[in-house]
């Protein structure tokens, strides 16, 4: 992916759509520049690393997909609507439609796409058992003030962690959540630069919450 000036131009929105054992959705592309642009759709499936890295793989072929488009030109300050239906053989199941955006005037030169996903969750029909999270006690080191958590999935329903919130003796602080995918761990490091040292880790779920301590390390 080449990134210039003019990524923040072009958007695709919303980024994240969730849905409940199939999906019927669209997402908007939307060329801010002055230029028309083209633009080329393509469906990914996708795995995470246990530090968070998006690993890309064409679409799999349980996932049944319908776009209403493939391509699309978009005049300058123009927004277009892509519509689709999703299921899958088996849930949860989730892929990513990326949106390679080019200018459809080819000049000399550098050629810059600027690529934008918009990500589908489909959720299982049940929630995940809460007794299927651990969530060990994270570490603090109090050298380079860092905390370190992992947190496990152990069925194979797919979660998502609304928000992460790091607490101490008179500060708390709170991150943005993630996917847990089946059988999946994250690994998860965050600063904490109050005089006091954090004492718990708590992540949030839709309908629960867990709650580990933090406990001192010195490696």
């Amino acid at each position: 992916m080449l990134l210039g000036s003019s990524a923040l131009a072009q958007t695709v929105q919303p980024v994240i759509s969730e849905y409940q054992m199939k999906a019927d959705g669209k997402f908007a592309l939307t060329n801010g520049t002055l230029t028309p642009m083209v633009v080329v759709l393509e469906p990914k499936s996708f795995s995470i690393t246990p530090d968070g890295q998006g690993v890309f793989r064409p679409l799999d072929r349980d996932i049944h997909l319908e776009l209403s488009a493939m391509s699309a030109r978009l005049e300058p300050g123009q927004t277009y609507y892509i519509f689709y239906k999703a299921r899958a053989d088996q849930l949860p199941a989730w892929f990513t439609i990326y949106s390679t955006f080019s200018s459809a005037r080819h000049n000399p030169g550098l050629d810059v796409r600027i690529m934008l996903p918009h990500t589908v969750y489909l959720y299982q029909k049940h929630p995940l058992n809460k007794e299927e999270i651990n969530l060990p006690p994270a570490t603090w080191n109090s050298a380079t003030k860092t905390i370190v958590c992992d947190v496990e999935n152990h069925g194979t329903s797919l979660v998502r962690v609304q928000e992460v919130r790091i607490s101490g003796p008179h500060a708390s602080e709170t991150t943005a959540g993630f996917p847990l995918l089946p059988l999946g761990r994250r690994h998860l490091e965050f600063n904490w630069d109050e005089k006091q040292p954090p004492d718990s880790v708590q992540l949030r779920f839709e309908h629960s919450t867990l709650k580990a301590p933090i406990v001192s390390s010195s490696k």
